[in-house]
């Protein structure tokens, strides 16, 4: 005789929401650090002009390349983050997969190492990878808001604002001249921490609050 079998109990865990929202948050911070770093470090260096691709080429490629990684582990742990407290639908479901991706986009750029600097070395992808890493830093925020709107309603209003801000500012980058296309640069990877550090502190509170709860 067959017995029904009992399905797992869901169980939310608060210290292990905390250390990842630690790391989103400090991946931001590092990435942040090291560009700025590289800034002074890197000699002849514009960082109006030059671009972020410019620092992770060459004999210090290796600094950049360090905040390149923290960031690419802040996504994923955001995608952790959201698998670990599902708020339901397919837009959420959707969402936590785009974060898993941009994680990966992001590591394969440090990864691979062209930088669109005409390497012709097998294939050259990081015009590609750059391609679906605005199309996610797009929809990502958008498909993660409707489940915070309840919530966490200024959240989902913050996440839906950057989505926004993202599609009005990112298109433009591909069109600007070389001398500003650096600063502009650096300006979109600030809206794309801010969306990692926002969430990363919502789910740093509600570590707190269920810590708090059982307490």
């Amino acid at each position: 005789m067959q017995h029904p079998t009992t399905p797992p109990r869901h169980q939310s865990a608060p210290g292990f929401m905390m250390c990842l929202s630690w790391v989103a948050i400090l991946g931001c911070v590092i990435f942040a650090g090291t560009i700025l770093i590289a800034d002074f470090v890197v000699p002849d260096h514009d960082w109006i002009a030059d671009t972020i691709s410019d620092l992770g080429a060459g004999r210090y490629e290796f600094i950049v390349d360090i905040g390149i990684y923290a960031f690419s582990s802040a996504l994923i742990a955001c995608a952790l983050l959201c698998a670990h407290q599902h708020q339901g639908g397919r837009k959420w479901s959707a969402g936590v997969i785009g974060f898993a991706a941009l994680g990966l986009i992001v590591f394969l750029v440090g990864a691979r190492n062209e930088y669109g600097d005409n390497d012709s070395d097998g294939i050259v992808i990081h015009s590609y990878l750059v391609y679906a890493l605005g199309l996610l830093m797009l929809l990502v925020p958008w498909l993660l808001s409707d489940g915070l709107a309840d919530c966490a309603p200024r959240l989902s209003k913050a996440l839906k604002g950057l989505a926004v801000l993202w599609l009005l500012s990112a298109p433009p980058f591909f069109f600007l001249p070389t001398g500003i296309d650096g600063l502009y640069e650096r300006y979109l990877g600030l809206i794309a921490m801010a969306v990692v550090v926002l969430l990363g502190r919502f789910f740093m509170q509600q570590s707190r609050a269920m810590t708090e709860g059982s307490g």
